[in-house]
C-alpha cells in the first residue's frame, strides 16, 4: 500500500485525453473547475446573504470574468517578473506566444509558469477596475469573493499535483512519494497535497465561517491575503525551491518572500480598513 502510494504520481497520466497534436489536461480542466466553484459559491451567497441580494447574476459574471482576465494576465506576468525576468527579457516573444524566433527558425516551446502572487494582483487590479467602472465599492465585492477563491484554488493545486510539477523537498517520511519530472529520483514530499489542504480548504473553512460576521468591509479580503500569505510561507519549507532561482536572502524562496510581503500588505488593508470603519462609525 505505502509503495502505491509512494509511486503514485508515476501512475497519473497529466492528460485527460490526446487527439494527434492535440492534448487536454487535467491541468487545464483545474482551471475551469476552480472558476466554477468560485462561481457558484459566490451566487449562494448573494440568493442567501441579504447584503448581496443587490447583485444579479450578471453581476457576479462580470466581476468573475474580469478576475480571469487578472488571473490569466497577472499570473503570467508575474513569473516573467518575480521568477525568470532575465531570460524572458532575452525571449520577449515566450511572454505570452508559444515559440520562439532565432536565426535557425521558428521553434515551438509552450507556455509555462505561473505566479499565484501575480495572479492575486492581476485580479484585484482588474476587479478595483470595474468597480470604478460600474461605481460598485470594491471592498465589497472583494469581501463577497474571497471567502469563495480559497476552495477554487485547491483544484489548481491538485492541477499541479497531476502534473508532477512544483514538488516538495526530498523526505524520509512514508506519505513522500516519487514524481516522474524529478531527474534524481528522490523521495519526496507532496507539497502540492499540503497547499491544497492548507491554502485551500483550511482556509476556505476559516473565511467561509466568519463570512457573515464581518463588522466592516475589506476584512474578509485582508484577512484571506494574510492567511494565504502566512500558510504558504510555513508550507514553502517542505516545498522544493525553482531550480534556476534556489535560496535567496537568508534561506528563503523567492515564494515566501512574496508571502511576507503579502502578510505586511493585508495587515496594511487591515488596519487602514479598520481605522475606516472605525472613524465612520464616530
Amino acid at each position: 500500500m505505502i509503495e502505491f502510494w509512494q509511486h503514485l504520481p508515476e501512475r497519473i497520466s497529466p492528460y485527460l485525453f490526446t487527439f494527434g497534436s492535440f492534448q487536454v489536461r487535467y491541468y487545464s480542466l483545474m482551471y475551469v473547475v476552480a472558476f466554477l466553484l468560485t462561481y457558484v459559491l459566490v451566487l449562494y451567497r448573494t440568493k442567501r446573504e441579504q447584503k448581496y441580494a443587490c447583485l444579479t447574476v450578471a453581476d457576479v459574471q462580470d466581476v468573475l470574468l474580469w478576475c480571469i482576465i487578472g488571473v490569466l494576465l497577472g499570473g503570467r506576468l508575474g513569473y516573467v517578473l518575480f521568477y525568470n525576468p532575465l531570460y524572458y527579457l532575452a525571449h520577449p516573444l515566450e511572454i505570452f506566444l508559444p515559440f520562439e524566433i532565432s536565426s535557425s527558425g521558428v521553434r515551438f516551446v509552450g507556455i509555462s509558469g505561473m505566479s499565484f502572487h501575480g495572479g492575486a494582483i492581476g485580479v484585484i487590479l482588474c476587479s478595483w477596475y470595474l468597480c470604478k467602472r460600474r461605481g460598485w465599492d470594491f471592498w465589497f465585492i472583494a469581501d463577497l469573493f474571497a471567502p469563495a477563491v480559497p476552495l477554487g484554488y485547491t483544484f489548481g493545486r491538485f492541477g499541479n499535483f497531476i502534473n508532477g510539477e512544483l514538488y516538495g523537498r526530498p523526505t524520509e517520511m512514508p506519505w513522500g512519494m516519487y514524481f516522474p519530472a524529478d531527474t534524481n529520483g528522490l523521495l519526496r514530499h507532496p507539497s502540492q497535497l499540503y497547499e491544497a489542504l492548507s491554502e485551500g480548504i483550511f482556509l476556505f473553512l476559516i473565511l467561509w465561517f466568519i463570512r457573515t460576521r464581518s463588522p466592516f468591509e475589506g476584512l474578509l479580503l485582508s484577512l484571506y491575503i494574510i492567511g494565504y500569505g502566512l500558510v504558504r510561507f510555513f508550507v514553502e519549507f517542505f516545498r522544493e525551491p525553482d531550480p534556476h532561482l534556489g535560496f535567496l536572502g537568508p534561506g528563503l524562496t523567492m515564494g515566501q518572500i512574496l508571502c511576507l510581503f503579502m502578510v505586511l500588505c493585508g495587515g496594511y488593508m487591515l488596519v487602514y480598513r479598520s481605522r475606516f470603519f472605525k472613524s465612520f462609525k464616530s
